[in-house]
């Protein structure tokens, strides 16, 4: 089976993770994989065994994801948009897919409309269309009217054969964050969680004992950063480890440690999950994957949602987390060092937290499910 999975992450790097873990499950299971990207290059994500694709690059200028800049920092053109578009169509008709996979659309990157429309009519027009699947994590950013729903739900009648939900419904149900149609719940299909295997212990016990903050793969967190430097003053009997991510990561460090917290501060590193392993406490934003890791891992965790603009996301399912032991959470505009560290000594005193609770083997599920379409197609 060949499989074509469409993503672009515009901000932090989840999106793309995910999809190449699903990308990675199928190729594990022997079957041929794609991966089109359109986002920014994050070379600390694995994409062995994937053929990847990197289209004309965007991001969104912050949390503005209706304007989008190229890598010269510069709004993209309509010739740009159609460069992408191009890519997308070349890469749909050179492999001829049996299964075709976009990630969030039509649920969301509503400002690339044209090009992930453009590139499923072009999968329906193809001599033997692929079965078509929408990829959605467990919580959406909710509709902000109405006619955004409804325009989901046109979208999915008329291309899609299922969407694909990577959350267990024990723990989280889409209803929660996008209104479910009649139609739109016939289409479901549950996978659990999508995460890599649960981390092994770190080889070195890098991580022991610390506070481990970080904010994701992408340039976001300053606020977070900054805080926990000054609570590491606070707790000076316990290392706090500050792992900033982004493409500019080494002018930020730069910044950060001009005020000589007694933390230490590095880039993102590719063995964070192992050193969840063995950390005193995390302190967190709450994205998809960091907080399948932290539920993986068991680790004593701080959240603090990332919740600029009109994001919610993250708010939505650090509540869900909430009522779990060793988890706390602090908004963005309460967060201070005291409380920081309070929050932290709080979560590290706390019973230690099951991790065989939810159902992490939504990639696996993943492919059980597309190769039953695919099959039952036959």
């Amino acid at each position: 089976m060949k499989v074509l999975i469409a993503v672009t992450h515009l901000l932090g790097t989840g999106h793309l993770s995910r999809a190449l873990t699903l990308g990675r499950a199928f190729a594990a299971a022997g079957h041929q994989v794609c991966v089109a990207s359109g986002g920014f290059p994050a070379p600390q994500l694995r994409h062995d065994g994937l053929d990847l694709v990197q289209l004309p690059p965007l991001r969104s200028d912050g949390v503005d994801f209706t304007r989008l800049l190229t890598p010269d920092g510069t709004v993209a053109d309509e010739g740009y948009h159609t460069a992408r578009q191009d890519a997308l169509r070349s890469a749909l008709t050179e492999m001829q897919p049996d299964v075709l996979i976009t990630e969030l659309y039509p649920f969301g990157r509503r400002s690339l409309k044209t090009e992930f429309l453009a590139l499923l009519e072009a999968a329906h027009a193809l001599p033997r269309r692929p079965i078509v699947l929408a990829s959605i994590r467990d919580i959406l950013a909710p509709p902000s009217k109405p006619r955004k729903a409804v325009e989901a739900d046109a979208v999915i009648a008329e291309f899609y054969d299922a969407v694909l939900v990577h959350s267990d419904p024990a723990a989280t149900r889409l209803e929660i964050s996008w209104p479910v149609s009649e139609m739109l719940a016939g289409k479901l299909r549950y996978t659990g969680f999508v995460a890599p295997r649960a981390a092994a212990p770190h080889p070195e016990q890098t991580g022991a004992g610390e506070v481990l903050v970080s904010a994701g793969g992408g340039s976001v967190g300053d606020s977070l950063y900054e805080c926990a430097l000054e609570a590491a003053r606070l707790m000076p009997g316990t290392r706090w480890r500050i792992l900033v991510g982004g493409n500019d990561a080494a002018n930020r460090i730069a910044r950060f440690e001009a005020a000589r917290s007694p933390a230490l501060i590095e880039a993102a590193r590719s063995d964070f999950r192992q050193m969840l392993r063995h950390a005193a406490a995390s302190v967190s934003m709450c994205g998809y994957n960091t907080a399948l890791d932290l539920l993986q891992a068991g680790t004593p965790a701080v959240l603090v949602p990332f919740d600029a603009g009109k994001e919610v996301e993250q708010s939505l399912r650090a509540g869900s987390l909430a009522p779990l032991d060793g988890i706390e959470v602090i908004k963005t505009a309460d967060l201070t060092p005291v409380g920081l560290t309070q929050a932290v000594r709080t979560v590290m005193a706390a019973h230690v937290r099951a991790t065989d609770g939810f159902r992490f083997d939504g990639a696996a599920r993943t492919v059980e499910i597309a190769a039953k379409l695919a099959g039952d197609r036959e």
